[in-house]
């Protein structure tokens, strides 16, 4: 496990105030793609009636799940995180000698838990608009598309899909975490598909990333083996859960938070001339090195991603979270000062 290199998060509250002296509550953080609204207010009042000394019961979830994506029950299954989903498919689907395709840059888990696997992580780089390029090698056991693709932040298109998936018999998988923030998904396709996933987060839209809740739709015989693959209750706990069904239950302030980022995502890219963007993020590129630009946002307490650990992204790119208006008129304000 040499070749394994850990993954690197986006830097938090504490660890920038011990080193800077800055408080808490003063630091702005526009690093780790995180729903700055947070969930419904209906979560923190099923939270409340969570009985943590039972286990979970998850069936009125996946059946809430399937209402929302559109899918069959028997299409969807749950994890701890889309992480979980992931870790349960690769240890299905790859073993020693596979190989999968990453199209970078992209996120590094792919290439971990490739790692892990025994596998072996091939890399294509995306062209100058981070498309991704033609066909799969014929020995490649799984491919990873993320989309919208962090940390560029643009959506596949479905022809590009499409040709991944009729080219090969290797296992598609369409990451769809930011897809709410997107134009349209294709979880759609997986109908068509024996060979296509496409993995969905709490995390993002819902606002839910401290409580790890990630699904997937998928055709039904990969599902079954999920199932016979993935630990007791796919890993996710009762708070979970109670969090994951009102947050289902209320779509509407879901849908207004991420109207209220997009509009922000559009005067960011205004702002600072950013790549185009379908996430809750926006790309750019950087004149000074990107380690040097992001220690200059910390210093005034603004949190940033550096996006040098991103295979691929080089060494002038930073990616920031949309926050709320107030957040990112902090980040502009330091941004005429540091990159203007």
């Amino acid at each position: 496990m040499e070749r394994l290199s850990p993954y690197v998060a986006g830097k938090g509250f504490f660890e920038i105030s011990r080193r800077y002296g800055h408080s808490p509550d003063w630091i702005v953080k526009l690093g780790s793609n995180e729903n700055p609204y947070g969930p419904s207010p209906l979560v923190r009042e099923a939270l409340w009636q969570v009985s943590p000394e039972r286990y979970p019961e998850p069936e009125e979830l996946v059946e809430a799940l399937a209402g929302y994506a559109g899918a069959p029950e028997e299409m969807i299954v749950i994890g701890a995180g889309m992480d979980g989903v992931m870790d349960t498919l690769t240890r299905l689907f790859l073993e020693e000698g596979d190989q999968t395709l990453i199209p970078i840059p992209t996120f590094s888990y792919y290439e971990i838990l490739t790692t892990i696997c025994g596998a072996t992580p091939v890399f294509v780089s995306r062209d100058e608009d981070f498309r991704i390029p033609a066909g799969l090698p014929n020995d490649v056991r799984m491919a990873f598309i993320c989309s919208p693709n962090n940390p560029t932040g643009n959506a596949a298109l479905e022809e590009e899909v499409r040709s991944l998936v009729e080219d090969s018999d290797a296992i598609v998988f369409l990451d769809e975490a930011y897809v709410e923030f997107a134009d349209r998904s294709l979880a759609s396709l997986v109908s068509e598909y024996d060979n296509l996933v496409v993995g969905r987060t709490m995390s993002k839209a819902f606002g839910l990333a401290g409580l790890r809740l990630g699904y997937a739709v998928m055709p039904e015989w990969i599902a079954r083996e999920y199932r016979r693959a993935a630990p007791p209750f796919f890993g996710i706990t009762c708070a979970s859960v109670a969090a994951g069904l009102a947050a289902l239950s209320d779509l509407d302030f879901m849908r207004e938070s991420v109207e209220k980022i997009r509009q922000e995502r559009r005067r960011l890219q205004r702002e600072t001339g950013s790549h185009p963007s379908q996430a809750n993020f926006v790309y750019l590129s950087t004149s000074e090195p990107s380690q040097v630009v992001a220690e200059k946002f910390l210093q005034r307490g603004v949190i940033i991603r550096d996006c040098r650990s991103f295979r691929g992204a080089g060494e002038n790119h930073i990616r920031v979270t949309v926050g709320t208006p107030e957040e990112n008129d902090r980040f502009l304000a330091a941004f005429q000062e540091i990159c203007a």
